[in-house]
């Protein structure tokens, strides 16, 4: 989809222009091909997959274990994610409802603002989250996915809600709750 700003990106979306945009439009153009088949293709477009081991939660969460936790660049930019038992929740609801097809977004009901996830990470690990990263080092050493992290995306899994899925963890407090043992 790209980087949109502050709007909220649906699977309905225009896609955004930049390369990583461009990039999975091509690609979901060619997943959909297999629909001249009579395949159903379902397009899975992940926010970040927040789950016990690794990942971004795990980077995170090494950095506020040392009280160097806080907002990345402006804390502003979106931050739309999913709780890994949502993700699998979300997969076994896809394949049991065989009517969804084309794309569909997995991220949580409830995006958040970079500045309130290390707030409530500070606070699910009882440590401080108020050091921020500076944007041009996560720039520098992360590339094309610092820029990621540091603009974001506000995404709405509009089909996942319209087809009844019922989230386990649709509030990010309850979400890292569940997953750090502190």
């Amino acid at each position: 989809m790209g980087f949109t700003g502050m709007k909220s990106l649906t699977e309905e979306s225009p896609p955004g222009d930049d390369f990583l945009a461009r990039v999975a439009v091509e690609w979901e153009n060619e997943a959909l091909r297999a629909e001249e088949r009579g395949t159903r293709v379902v397009i899975t477009r992940f926010g970040i997959v927040l789950g016990e081991k690794g990942g971004a939660l795990g980077q995170m969460i090494s950095i506020f274990r040392k009280y160097l936790g806080g907002p990345l660049g402006s804390g502003k930019q979106w931050f739309s994610w999913i709780h890994m038992g949502d993700l699998v929740g979300a997969f076994v609801f896809l394949m049991a409802h065989r009517e969804i097809s084309g794309p569909v977004n997995l991220t949580s009901p409830t995006p958040i603002r970079n500045e309130e996830l290390a707030k409530v990470l500070g606070k699910v690990m009882h440590r401080p989250s108020f050091l921020p990263a500076p944007g041009f080092v996560l720039k520098l050493l992360l590339g094309e996915f610092g820029s990621v992290l540091l603009e974001g995306q506000r995404v709405i899994p509009r089909k996942l809600l319209d087809s009844g899925y019922a989230f386990i963890y649709p509030e990010i407090e309850g979400a890292l709750q569940s997953l750090i043992t502190d």
